[in-house]
């Protein structure tokens, strides 16, 4: 999901930037007005708000691409405009026949649909399978073989063999029906909790609190040069409280940090990779996590904030280990060249600081004292951050006689419409495709049939099934986004998970941990392709040595199994399971990035000795030996980080 405000990737006629753009302001801006009248009144429902936004949040996307130049890049400027426009009016033809027959559609002609409106349900779903086939193309061949499956099930042998549906059946469940397909749960959420959320994330961006944010973690760096990576690391856990996407949060906060790592001395494939593992934390990292906690919560059953109160612990874990591992990397570098002052913080830098501290505080308070609802808290702390933030601009704006011009005063505006609306859309379309998919999950029964293989993996351990649930994850993972990973792992394993005995709780957690290395898992990192291109590195080689740094997500994955209390419940009973699966994150950091001794031999072993007590600690022995271990690797540490400490400038930079 891209959140930066567009540019253009061609050159395309002025004629057509200028056409496109009004056009995409215009259709962006109902947008926009049309969802905060909903988020004021919930008129007509989710599900009427589906059907309606959905093919807005269509032609949103593709005028979007239309003014960037990047429709259809193959085709002259020309072709690609009246294809464009084409599809544009096809889809407000579409979804407006279906708006205006919602009530007869969904109760007086409910399963004696007519020809047009299978005409109409057909074409947005051709339209989203062709939207998906530019953007996801994993997922437009996974639909498309679902949809086969759908059809020809009776061709399919042994036990996913099913007798065969109609491509009528196909049609209806996946658009006219509401229940399933592009108009199901999904795309609601989309538009209703995850969008209030982003209207608070769109606030920020719109008046720069993200290069606020930026700037703030820059001033560490001039006090020390190897304060800088972490200042790429405070940074990046910053902007991931509010971006809760790794490969957004890459291409916004890499495009500062990892030119400036280099240019202090790391090496392009080490700058990329630290800010690799730092982003992947935008999907751990509270309030936000992700879309696929929204998702959690709404599988669940549970408010968003039962979601986030058992976050906050894992993303305290993962950003520690990742911190830890950096400090030891930047003190094996050896010296750095000094960073240059970035200046003081002005005014509307503060004032944007404290706009975000305030969004932070506000959501938790809420949602977590005031126990108000998601979407509410959202939409409150979006009013009081847009009133604040706007006064604060304005009172600098009108200072200067050369920013009083009304294209100056209205460009956060119109940023502001710009990224929810581009944003909201884009997450939209989405989770509409991915309706398609959950519909044919649903339809042909596929998750009962992949539940008989679970349980029967069952009576061998918990342990084999977990094995089994990450093999399936990490397949799925390599191809789509976290949320659509998650989604496929919660519909397809976590009910025969729970089913075994594992509770709800760590079994969806282990499910978002496994969406979450999605965006890292080799050989299709998605986060490690956007740091690489900005690093000019090696994919490959960015890829691996990130997988370094992310290893505490991988030591969570099994912790949680090991000390489930870390995600049952908030508060107090996280802090034992806390505090053991820290020390194994510490014990096999050090284990892999730190220093003992200048004999190789010596140091080796002693590097496998902390790692492998590390190892046994995460296992869960009883309490009294877990504490013993968990002390001796303490002790380890801190050893380790001092020699470590003491080798910095001797080593020469890691490649």
């Amino acid at each position: 999901m891209s959140d930066a405000p567009a540019e253009p990737d061609r050159q395309l006629p002025a004629w057509l930037t200028r056409s496109a753009t009004a056009a995409f302001y215009a259709v962006a801006l109902f947008f926009v007005i049309y969802l905060l009248r909903y988020y004021a009144t919930g008129a007509g429902g989710p599900t009427m708000l589906a059907v309606a936004m959905v093919p807005v949040a269509y032609i949103v996307a593709t005028l979007d691409d239309i003014r960037r130049g990047v429709l259809y890049p193959r085709l002259s400027p020309l072709a690609m405009a009246v294809v464009g426009f084409g599809l544009v009016g096809i889809a407000a033809v579409a979804g407006g026949y279906l708006f205006a027959e919602f009530e007869a559609i969904r109760f007086s002609r409910l399963g004696r649909w007519t020809t047009w409106d299978l005409v109409a349900g057909g074409t947005l779903i051709v339209l989203l399978l062709e939207y998906s086939r530019r953007k996801y193309l994993p997922l437009f061949i996974l639909n498309l073989a679902l949809m086969a499956y759908v059809v020809y099930g009776d061709m399919v042998p042994g036990l996913f063999r099913h007798s065969g549906l109609s491509w009528r059946r196909v049609i209806t469940s996946m658009s006219l029906e509401t229940t399933t397909g592009i108009f199901e749960r999904l795309p609601q959420l989309a538009l209703t909790l995850i969008g209030s959320f982003i209207l608070v994330l769109a606030a920020l961006r719109a008046f720069g609190a993200i290069d606020s944010i930026l700037k703030a973690a820059s001033r560490l760096a001039v006090r020390s040069p190897h304060l800088l990576p972490q200042a790429a690391v405070i940074g990046s856990f910053g902007v991931a409280a509010v971006s809760g996407s790794g490969a957004a949060n890459a291409a916004t906060t890499g495009s500062v940090t990892i030119p400036a790592l280099i240019s202090a001395g790391m090496t392009k494939v080490r700058a990329a990779a630290i800010e690799t593992a730092t982003s992947l934390g935008g999907q751990l990292m509270p309030p936000l996590m992700g879309i696929a906690a929204f998702l959690m919560a709404d599988f669940m059953g549970v408010s968003y904030f039962d979601v986030v109160a058992r976050g906050f612990v894992p993303a305290f874990i993962y950003f520690a280990g990742v911190s830890f591992a950096v400090y030891l990397l930047s003190a094996r570098a050896g010296r750095l060249p000094a960073v240059p002052d970035v200046g003081p913080l002005g005014l509307l830098d503060k004032a944007n600081l404290a706009g975000y501290a305030l969004a932070i505080a506000g959501l938790i308070y809420l949602m977590g004292v005031q126990r108000a609802p998601a979407m509410q808290s959202a939409q409150r702390v979006f009013v009081i951050l847009a009133v604040g933030l706007s006064v604060a601009f304005l009172i600098r704006a009108l200072r200067r006689p050369e920013s009083r011009s009304p294209a100056f005063l209205g460009r956060p505006y119109a940023r502001f419409v710009e990224t929810f609306a581009r944003m909201t859309s884009e997450l939209t379309l989405l989770l509409a495709v991915l309706g398609l998919v959950t519909a044919a999950f649903t339809i042909t029964g596929v998750p009962t049939k992949v539940g008989f293989l679970m349980l029967e993996v069952a009576g061998v351990s918990v342990a084999a099934m977990a094995l089994l649930a990450f093999a399936f994850g990490y397949v799925v993972g390599m191809g789509l986004p976290p949320a659509p990973t998650y989604i496929i792992v919660a519909v397809v394993i976590a009910p025969f998970m729970i089913a075994a005995g594992v509770n709800p709780w760590v079994v969806h957690y282990f499910a978002f941990l496994i969406a979450v290395f999605g965006e890292l898992s080799p050989p299709t990192s998605l986060t490690a392709a956007v740091t690489s291109r900005i690093a000019d590195a090696s994919f490959m080689r960015t890829m691996f040595r990130a997988l370094e740094l992310c290893l505490p997500l991988l030591v969570l994955m099994v912790g949680i199994f090991a000390w489930p209390h870390l995600v049952l419940e908030p508060g107090l009973p996280q802090l034992l399971p806390a505090l053991m699966v820290l020390a194994v994150t510490a014990g096999l950091t050090i284990g892999i990035h730190g220093w003992y001794s200048d004999t190789p031999v010596i140091n080796q072993g002693l590097k496998l000795l902390v790692a492998g007590v590390s190892v046994a600690l995460l296992f869960r022995p009883p309490l009294v030996t877990a504490l013993v271990l968990a002390t001796g690797i303490a002790a380890a540490v801190v050893a380790g980080w001092w020699r470590t400490r003491q080798q910095a400038g001797v080593g020469a930079p890691a490649a």
